[in-house]
């Protein structure tokens, strides 16, 4: 139906992940071909590691994004294992997220 139908989950972090690496690609290539001098100060070195840390934080957008899409596997109770804390409370953001969203969706094609 529309645009982003197949990227199906985790939007939000998909925009995190395009947006950093957007901006830290820019950064970088400033800060490596672009002689910035402001009162005799070179700032081409900021923008380069600048961009680099914005570039390795949208990896964290990517992997959300990825994980977040993964459907299909089984549970590892069923597999016989015991859930661990951070299985349980990944899955339990997971789920508030998507209530929310879903929630938030209906309201707002409620309104039109």
């Amino acid at each position: 139906m529309g645009l982003c139908d197949d990227l199906s989950h985790c939007k939000l972090a998909l925009g995190f992940a395009v947006l950093m690496d957007l901006l830290g690609g820019v950064s970088l290539l400033v800060g490596v071909f672009a002689s910035l001098e402001i009162h005799g100060q070179e700032f081409g070195d900021l923008l380069v590691y600048s961009g680099v840390l914005l570039m390795v934080a949208s990896l964290a957008g990517w992997v959300l994004w990825y994980s977040g899409n993964i459907e299909g596997l089984t549970p590892k109770k069923e597999l016989g294992h015991i859930s661990s804390a951070v299985d349980r409370l990944a899955r339990q953001v997971s789920r508030k997220i998507f209530s929310h969203r879903k929630h938030s969706h209906y309201s707002q094609s409620s309104r039109v």
